[in-house]
């Protein structure tokens, strides 16, 4: 095998490989003897089906089995190279079709080129300069309380009342709502409990329900948020027909053992644990991101070197289709957002070099320092995604993931980045900062104007994502917001 290289540019690299037709009349031949042991051929005994004959039958696809070998096998010309590519290779062979059938009868040297982009090599610097300030809110006893009160009232029981509804109690409810006289999808419901001044339906519409009785029909006008999730119902007034089947008080509500048994809980102390621990887990979310955004500024700062263009492509192509995602689904567009396609694409092309330049040092620091996923680490979060989907899809996602090896990777990926940010926070000076839960929830300054096209949502989400290394949760559905849940 002859390796040339015939391009060496930046990153970018081509190498052009020969292996002789007489390396690969070898190759063939080894083929041809292992399999005449084992293929079966009317008129032959087994073991007796003379080389000329198999070759005659099988050479070709045997010729073409040797191909892809080589192929698969040329990974490792790079890795001989001292080369790690960024992407899999291009293979750049003839698409001659008389050349292309000469190589497979083993009477012409098999030629192609890899053309690919290499790893640039990073040097690890120092990391006693990093510093980074850790907001730290500390949940006070009250807003447990508030939580644990809120979780309770899903135990509250209401008893059937004559007379008027009044604020806090419940009426069961039929309705259809209809813009322009048209019902729309997903505004329709039947025997529906609403808790009036639970504010679960779209401002407005509880409020025209008080005072109503069992059997009134009311016409509700109310008019959907200009934010509101479905596009088509943003901003518009819709009427919705209402009639009330029943109003109920709600019974007293203590905060017992009784009541956290009612919610499948051994004590109420123990519900408190739980709910502690929730928003707790909550703020500690927030303080990680906004610890991990300051060491990837930090990282960002320190490393400045070309990142492979075929990475930043693909990454830029990820980021572009989910802000354009979110354009559509907002129902808006550049020129909504303050910005133009041509200013957002700049934009989006400088924070996907960001996010290749720092995956690259994570991976090398990681790489350095021992970090590995284990399989049971991978395994669990493999369950973790399972669990996001109903439960019937969930034997088809797992079986998608264990059997897409790529798949797989996009779960390891991100575990193996946190647990590079964990040894990195091991080793850098953290401060602890007490800081209110309004400036522990409040975007930072700099984040928000770092980009022009990320002052506003669709744009902002793909650099907080970049920065913080943490979904945003989903924003809540509702015209009810669940009255038209399903029109989203």
């Amino acid at each position: 095998m002859q390796v040339t290289e015939t391009l060496n540019s930046g990153l970018k690299r081509e190498i052009k490989v020969v292996v002789p037709a007489g390396d690969m009349e070898a190759k063939l031949l080894a083929r041809l003897s292992d399999a005449k042991d084992k293929v079966r051929i009317n008129g032959f005994r087994p073991g007796k089906v003379p080389v000329q004959h198999l070759r005659k039958v099988y050479g070709k696809s045997f010729m073409a089995e040797v191909v892809n070998e080589i192929l698969n096998e040329s990974r490792t010309i790079i890795t001989g190279r001292g080369e790690k590519a960024a992407m899999q290779p291009e293979v750049i062979m003839t698409e001659d079709e008389k050349e292309a059938e000469k190589i497979l009868a083993g009477g012409s040297d098999f030629e192609f080129r890899l053309n690919y982009e290499v790893i640039p090599a990073i040097e690890i610097k120092d990391f006693s300069d990093i510093k980074v300030t850790r907001p730290v809110y500390d949940v006070p006893e009250s807003e447990i309380d508030e939580q644990v009160q809120r979780v309770a009232e899903s135990s509250r029981s209401y008893e059937t009342k004559s007379g008027k509804a009044a604020e806090g109690d419940r009426v069961t409810i039929d309705y259809l709502g209809k813009i322009d006289g048209e019902a729309f999808a997903g505004g329709a419901g039947t025997d529906q409990p609403l808790v009036l001044g639970s504010k679960e339906f779209i401002p407005g519409f509880e409020d025209q329900l008080v005072g109503a009785k069992a059997g009134d029909e009311k016409l509700v006008t109310v008019t959907f948020p200009e934010n509101y999730q479905a596009p088509h119902l943003a901003g518009k007034e819709a009427t919705f027909d209402v009639t009330v089947k029943e109003v109920a008080a709600p019974g007293k509500l203590e905060l017992n053992d009784e009541t956290a048994k009612n919610l499948g809980l051994e004590s109420l102390e123990r519900l408190r644990e739980i709910v502690k621990g929730q928003i707790e887990s909550q703020f500690g979310s927030m303080t990680r991101q906004k610890v991990k955004r300051q060491l990837l500024d930090q990282l960002d700062a320190s490393y400045s070197f070309e990142a492979p263009s075929k990475l930043v492509d693909a990454e830029f192509n990820n980021i572009w289709n989910q802000v354009n995602r979110d354009l559509q689904a907002a129902g808006r567009t550049f020129a909504d957002e303050e910005t133009t396609e041509e200013e957002a694409r700049a934009e989006y092309t400088r924070l996907a070099e960001r996010r290749v330049r720092l995956g690259l040092v994570l991976a090398e620091i990681g790489e350095k320092a021992g970090v590995t996923v284990s399989d049971d680490e991978l395994q669990r979060g493999l369950f973790e995604q399972v669990r996001r989907f109903p439960g019937n899809q969930q034997q088809e996602v797992y079986e998608f993931y264990r059997s897409n090896p790529e798949a797989l990777n996009t779960l390891r990926a991100p575990m193996f980045e946190e647990k590079v940010v964990d040894h990195l926070l091991g080793l850098i000076s953290v401060t602890d900062n007490k800081v209110s839960k309004e400036e522990l929830m409040a975007d930072d300054e700099e984040a928000e104007t770092k980009a022009k096209p990320a002052k506003k949502a669709a744009a902002k989400k793909a650099e907080k994502a970049d920065e913080a290394g943490a979904e945003e949760p989903k924003k809540k559905a509702a015209p009810k917001k669940k009255a038209a849940k399903d029109a989203e």
